[in-house]
C-alpha cells in the first residue's frame, strides 16, 4: 500500500473569509490564481457543495494528466475536494477569520498508488508541487486582496 504524504501551508489574507472562499469556489477567479498549466473543468454544471465533480488538467502536451474530484466536504468558509487518477487523496482549503483578515490554510494529502509514477513524483516533481503550492497561495492572496 502506499504511503500518504501531506503538504500544508497557509497564508494570511488581508480580505474577509466570504472573499478568500469566492477565490476558492468561483471558477472565474480560481483560474487567475492556478498554476497557469492547471485548469479545473467543472463535469456538468459547475458545483462547490457537496457531490460537485470537476475535473482538474495539467496541461502539458501530449499525456494531460487529470485528476477527477468530487466536494467530499463542505461548509462556510471550507471546501475539500477528494480526488483519483494518478494521485489518490483530498486537498483542503479552509478559510480562518483572523483579526486582519483571514488565515487561509491548504492541505494537500494524498498517495500516489502507482510505485513508477511514486518514483517519479519524488524524484522530478515532489519539490516543484511544494513550491507551486506555496506560489499559489500567494496568488490567490493577490486575487482576495484585489476584489475585496
Amino acid at each position: 500500500m502506499a504511503s500518504t504524504q501531506v503538504f500544508e501551508q497557509s497564508i494570511q489574507i488581508n480580505a474577509s473569509a466570504t472573499t478568500v472562499e469566492r477565490c476558492i469556489t468561483e471558477l472565474n477567479l480560481m483560474h487567475r490564481w492556478l498554476n497557469p498549466a492547471l485548469r479545473c473543468y467543472p463535469v456538468g454544471d459547475w458545483d462547490t457543495n457537496i457531490g460537485g465533480k470537476s475535473r482538474f488538467v495539467i496541461e502539458v502536451p501530449l499525456i494531460k494528466p487529470t485528476l477527477n474530484s468530487t466536494i467530499v466536504e463542505r461548509h462556510p468558509g471550507l471546501v475539500v475536494w477528494g480526488f483519483e487518477g494518478f494521485f489518490q487523496g483530498k486537498d483542503r482549503w479552509e478559510c480562518q477569520p483572523t483579526q486582519n483578515g483571514t488565515r487561509l490554510l491548504n492541505r494537500f494529502e494524498f498517495q500516489i498508488p502507482n510505485p513508477v509514477v511514486s518514483w517519479g513524483f519524488k524524484i522530478f516533481a515532489e519539490k516543484f508541487t511544494k513550491q507551486d503550492m506555496q506560489a499559489q497561495l500567494r496568488r490567490l492572496k493577490r486575487v482576495a486582496e484585489e476584489i475585496k
